[in-house]
């Protein structure tokens, strides 16, 4: 490898070995179970400690947001200064007390918990996701920020959905620009398991009928006039977004009646999303992660797909005729999509058995 190659990727932030050095041996994972779970136990003692001394915090919402910031910056010192599983949970758990008591201050100071908290929450989250030096600690804030966000336009305008397409839509961003930073691929990753997890939860509430706010907000308000259809909107552009992201990067692979027949896809799909809500989402994150060659996020999105037809399945607003009539056509619509990609674009056995094809 020739130095200027070396010293760019370097300058990229992505370690090149020479083979000089010794491959680094990372423990197993049993190993690093047991340090998370030591970390954890460790920090509830200590967490324990410290509160027997400094319940009189709560009386004071000055004083708990002061303990509660000087937590997570504790906790953020701590997480920068050191590696290693048993550091990482120990700051983590140091970050989640520091967080709470930071909320509980906040809504003492508002007197109610409104949409103003929930956007703080969120604001506060974000910024954590962001900042903090552990990949852990980001998944979690990225996860706690969604939610946030999630309660936040719950709470103000009466739009559930349009949180989780929104959420949607920056996971798709994220993951689809996942190499385009090589010094921060790691951290964006981490963002965007965090965003996976939040989408998965908004998606289970939604689902079950009951917002998390427990019937403390009433539809009638707001951009409740949205719901639920504004999801599976949002859910449709990042799939034609996903879709013209990959025409882009094959261009010349892909021939236009393929280009053609994957937006009308696409559209097929929306018709039958505006039935069963949800089945969108689940689509795009599974072919987000083919697209990336990402199998847990494939995972997620087979989740999300079984979630939306459980949920249409057992839907009692629909009679169960529409119901088959609407799954028999999703059947029926990835049949003749299996069909029309052997047919026309038919996989050479000797390709898939991994033989050499260029004699």
């Amino acid at each position: 490898m020739t130095r200027p190659l070396t010293e760019r990727l370097a300058q990229a932030g992505i370690v090149v070995d020479e083979g000089d050095a010794p491959p680094v041996l990372e423990a197993p994972w049993f190993v690093r179970a047991l340090q998370a779970f030591s970390g954890w136990l460790a920090a509830l003692f200590l967490l324990g400690f410290i509160g027997m001394g400094a319940v009189f915090v709560l009386d004071s919402s000055a004083a708990a947001a002061t303990l509660g910031l000087v937590m997570i910056a504790g906790a953020y010192a701590l997480l920068r200064g050191s590696n290693g599983d048993f550091v990482e949970h120990l700051g983590l758990a140091g970050s989640l007390a520091g967080q709470l008591l930071a909320a509980w201050a906040l809504g003492a100071a508002l007197g109610d918990v409104n949409a103003g908290f929930w956007w703080s929450l969120a604001v506060l989250q974000a910024v954590l996701a962001l900042v903090m030096p552990s990949h852990t600690h980001r998944t979690f804030s990225a996860f706690a920020a969604s939610l946030a966000f999630y309660l936040a336009l719950t709470e103000g305008v009466s739009a559930p959905s349009l949180a989780g397409g929104l959420v949607l839509l920056s996971l798709t961003f994220l993951w689809l620009n996942e190499f385009r930073w090589p010094t921060y691929m790691r951290q964006l990753q981490a963002l965007g398991y965090g965003l996976l997890l939040g989408l998965l939860a908004i998606q289970v509430t939604g689902y079950h009928g009951q917002s998390l706010l427990l019937g403390r907000y009433g539809y009638g308000t707001g951009l409740a006039w949205l719901e639920p259809w504004v999801g599976d909107g949002l859910g449709t552009l990042a799939l034609l977004l996903l879709i013209r992201h990959v025409v882009q990067r094959h261009r010349h692979a892909i021939a236009p009646s393929a280009r053609v027949a994957a937006y009308g896809a696409a559209l097929v799909l929306m018709l039958l999303s505006l039935q069963a809500h949800g089945l969108s989402q689940g689509a795009l994150v599974v072919a987000l992660g083919f697209a990336i060659g990402n199998r847990l996020i494939m995972g997620f999105g087979v989740i999300l797909l079984l979630l939306a037809i459980t949920h249409y399945y057992y839907w009692l607003d629909v009679t169960l005729l529409a119901k088959s009539v609407t799954l028999l056509l999703l059947g029926v619509l990835l049949l003749a999509l299996r069909w029309v990609l052997c047919r026309r674009w038919p996989i050479d056995t000797r390709v898939a058995a991994g033989e050499d094809v260029s004699q």
